[in-house]
């Protein structure tokens, strides 16, 4: 019996560090395009955030609570894109494996052409963080503009997600 607990514990610690990532991607707004469109066979929740924000740093363990009951849903993706600069890569790594964020990270390193990107997701986007935008096949279904609730996040994937 012993063994099968250490067994289960090795399995568990195992599947958490492999769910994290241990590099951060760097990309440009035309790569997050692309990326966004290589999912459009999925459901997908794209959120902006950044470490120094308060609000994004409070909704991201719902957002992880939620990942993670959808996680194994094959038309389901999360990724969150970091609007950390890129000297502060480094931080955003040590911040995924602190706060043990299981969702794809993207770090989005394009802050002189930020007025020409943000219109380009959402006409409404005044540039504040979080943001929370939701894809469905290729096309934007839904913008969220500020944190939002765990409530709003599950209802608008249940909604979504067929």
């Amino acid at each position: 019996m012993k063994n099968i607990i250490k067994i289960l514990i090795l399995f568990v610690c195992c599947s958490v560090f492999k769910a994290q990532q241990t590099e951060v991607s760097v990309v440009k707004y035309e790569d997050l395009e692309r990326r966004i469109q290589q999912e459009k066979d999925k459901l997908l929740v794209v959120n902006f955030w950044s470490t120094t924000c308060g609000p994004c740093v409070k909704e991201l363990p719902h957002f992880m609570e939620v990942n993670t009951k959808y996680a194994d849903n094959e038309k389901y993706k999360m990724i969150l894109v970091s609007l950390d600069r890129l000297a502060d890569q480094e931080r955003v790594l040590k911040f995924i494996k602190n706060k043990n964020l299981t969702a794809e990270v993207l770090l989005l390193d394009d802050i002189k052409r930020m007025n020409t990107w943000i219109a380009r997701f959402e006409k409404d986007w005044d540039g504040n963080i979080p943001v929370t935008l939701f894809y469905k096949n290729g096309s934007k279904i839904h913008f969220n503009d500020g944190e939002m609730s765990k409530e709003d996040l599950e209802k608008t994937i249940k909604e979504n997600l067929q």
